[in-house]
């Protein structure tokens, strides 16, 4: 070669020094990162699908940290909620040790009561306290908004979960469509001998002996004196007795066993009954759940519990009101819908609050109050706390199910989820070092090679020194 003002070689070998430089360069940062893709230039649709993998697996994390913390929310709920479970149960028991008035003195009566009143404070006590990261979780707080309820339809409401869409109401039409009834019996005959029978309801049995003429009058008024023992109740009727259990539905019973006498013309010797009908009830379009006049409705928008009033159960009807606002929210999927969210409603347990209007509120059984326990409303009381134990178990229920079934499933169906999408990504994104390590040490070599080459294309134009003598 004789021209100096260009030497191609040396620009040659420039050119790959660079392009091996760089090479290098890519490598090493690979190796400092540990990822294939550090900037678009990289690998611009594999940065695309990176991204979006990326988006998907940080939700998904969110997903199962907004899960646990749920978790961790309804837990400390559901554990002060076992406090006042027991707290009632203790309460059950005191109304029976009271109700044994033949074997107590007035002083450990008032001493009993005393207690009771202590534990309705503690059950208050735990509503008012028991708190979450600063949110009282069972004072009300966190119950529904109603809006329109006809309190002379609907006797008592139980609101666990709606599912409210943003910034709006949701409408709840209850209808019926057949009547509840009660067990029901007409017994028709006369009493021209003496008459023993056998009366049983749901309370209880009792055996109802008549003198030979005992009018219906007279058989009506016997039976009914025993009403708050057999659960049936009786009116005249033409020339018989109409006898009808004291509750609704499919549970309620009348049945009569004749065991003397020809009360009963037609069926002698043979016992008869009778079961009442639950309600048919729709709750916005779809059939519920009917025991008498408790109805249950649950469905992905709608999980409550209403108790109807006689008047409505009877009637082929229909009434609405509407959810306003309440409850809380846990968005538990990847992706912020309504469908990703989880809805639920925590009434308050205050003594004020648990029971209901058809049997009364736990307050009721304070000192001074109108079903105070000392003062002889053992049976009143009874049903009282024994709603109000119920209340709280069905409410420990739920909340346990939307944590078994709910929280803790999506937590591990996302995990799964979060496993493959970060294997996607990573299989994309991220630098496989043994591969890398190779291509450094060869980039190395080869840049260790060209500066050799370089050197020796630069010290070729000295060899025109040799034309110049």
């Amino acid at each position: 070669m004789s021209r100096i003002n260009t030497n191609i070689p040396a620009l040659v070998a420039q050119g790959r020094l660079r392009r091996n430089q760089t090479d290098m360069t890519t490598r090493m940062e690979r190796l400092a990162t540990g990822y294939r893709i550090n900037r678009g230039k990289d690998d611009p649709a594999g940065l695309i699908v990176s991204e979006t993998l990326r988006k998907e697996y940080r939700s998904i994390e969110q997903a199962i940290n907004n899960s646990q913390r749920a978790i961790n929310y309804l837990s400390t709920a559901e554990g002060s909620l076992n406090e006042v479970s027991s707290l009632l149960l203790d309460l059950r028991m005191l109304i029976q040790s009271t109700a044994n008035v033949g074997a107590l003195s007035p002083d450990e009566m008032d001493a009993n009561q005393q207690e009771i009143d202590s534990i309705l404070a503690s059950i208050d006590r735990v509503s008012n306290t028991t708190q979450f990261g600063g949110e009282k979780l069972l004072n009300g707080d966190l119950g529904y908004t109603l809006s329109g309820l006809d309190t002379s339809s609907i006797a008592s409401v139980e609101m666990f979960a709606v599912r409210l869409p943003e910034n709006s109401s949701r409408d709840v039409v209850i209808q019926v469509t057949n009547s509840a009834e009660t067990a029901d019996l007409f017994l028709t005959g006369t009493s021209t001998s003496a008459v023993s029978i056998e009366l049983r309801g749901n309370t209880g049995a009792e055996i109802l002996s008549f003198v030979s003429g005992a009018t219906v009058t007279e058989i009506t008024d016997a039976i009914n004196n025993l009403t708050a023992m057999t659960g049936v109740s009786a009116v005249v009727s033409s020339t018989g007795v109409r006898l009808t259990s004291t509750t609704f539905g499919s549970e309620a019973l009348v049945s009569v066993k004749p065991l003397d006498g020809n009360f009963i013309e037609s069926n002698s010797g043979t016992t008869v009954q009778d079961h009442g009908v639950d309600a048919t009830v729709l709750v916005n379009g779809q059939t519920a759940q009917v025991n008498g006049l408790e109805v249950s409705a649950r469905s992905n928008s709608l999980d409550a519990r209403f108790f109807l009033s006689q008047a409505f159960g009877q009637s082929a009807t229909s009434t609405t009101f509407a959810v306003t606002d309440g409850g809380t929210i846990y968005q538990i999927s990847p992706e912020v819908t309504i469908n990703g969210q989880v809805h639920v409603g925590v009434p308050s347990t205050s003594t004020g609050n648990l029971g209901n209007t058809v049997y009364g509120f736990l307050n009721s059984i304070r000192s001074g109050n109108t079903n105070e326990v000392a003062a002889g409303n053992f049976v009143a009381a009874e049903q009282i706390v024994s709603t109000a134990i119920d209340q709280v178990a069905t409410l420990r229920g739920r909340l346990g199910s939307i944590q078994k079934n709910q929280l803790e499933t999506n937590i591990n169906s996302q995990q799964v989820a979060l496993e493959n999408v970060r294997s996607s990504e990573s299989a994309i994104r991220d630098a496989d070092i043994a591969v890398e390590v190779s291509a450094l040490t060869r980039a190395q070599i080869l840049v260790q090679s060209t500066q050799s080459t370089l050197q020796i294309a630069n010290s070729q134009p000295q060899s025109v020194l040799a034309l110049l003598g």
